[in-house]
């Protein structure tokens, strides 16, 4: 059975190569190049909320560790 796998993988590197070089591999990149900012936007917006919610703070609406 694993023979059968090391053909697929071998055909497809082959089918790869012949396209453009390195298909797979410039597909990984365009995916990083959009996924990235994405997730660098979203961590940035929620540390910027975090930060003004921390500042603007009430201390009356605090929960006790009391109960």
């Amino acid at each position: 059975m694993s023979s059968f796998t090391t053909i697929a993988c071998l055909t497809c590197a082959k089918a790869f190569e012949h396209v453009g070089k390195d298909a797979a591999g410039m597909a990984i990149l365009f995916m990083l190049c959009i996924v990235l900012p994405i997730i660098t936007t979203i961590g940035v917006m929620i540390f910027r909320i975090a930060r003004r919610q921390k500042q603007h703070f009430d201390p009356q609406y605090a929960d006790t560790l009391d109960s």
